[in-house]
């Protein structure tokens, strides 16, 4: 089976939070599955979590409406694949490109970053 990840030659985007290591993962959720990152959609930037993005942006966190899941604002910290939300939902805690196991527990905080 082939998997797509990023482009070949792209850059990750860059994951901002505090104590991101090379997973997406910082210093409130540094799990083994702790793997994603969500693009927020107030600053078109990834944050590790919604922690990170409270402590270090000066503006209030906008949520992802229904009608823009098919947005790319979710990326996967061990292959680097930037998911549409409509797939990350859909996934089953595994990135569709990799195959890397996401943390079941994120569930309780999609109506953080999504319209629910």
């Amino acid at each position: 089976m082939t998997r797509a990840g990023p482009d070949p030659g792209t850059v990750a985007p860059r994951v901002h939070g505090r104590l991101v290591d090379a997973h997406t993962r910082c210093v409130h959720y540094d799990g083994p599955r702790d793997i994603v990152a969500i693009k927020f959609r107030c600053c078109g930037r990834y944050y590790a979590c919604y922690s990170c993005h409270e402590e270090l942006e000066s503006h209030p966190a906008a949520r992802w409406a229904r009608g823009e899941f098919g947005e790319r604002a979710v990326l996967c910290g061990a292959c680097g694949a930037e998911l549409t939300i409509n797939a990350y939902l859909a996934c089953g805690y595994r990135c569709p490109s990799c195959g890397a196991g996401f943390n079941p527990g994120c569930a309780r905080h999609h109506p953080l970053y999504f319209e629910t």
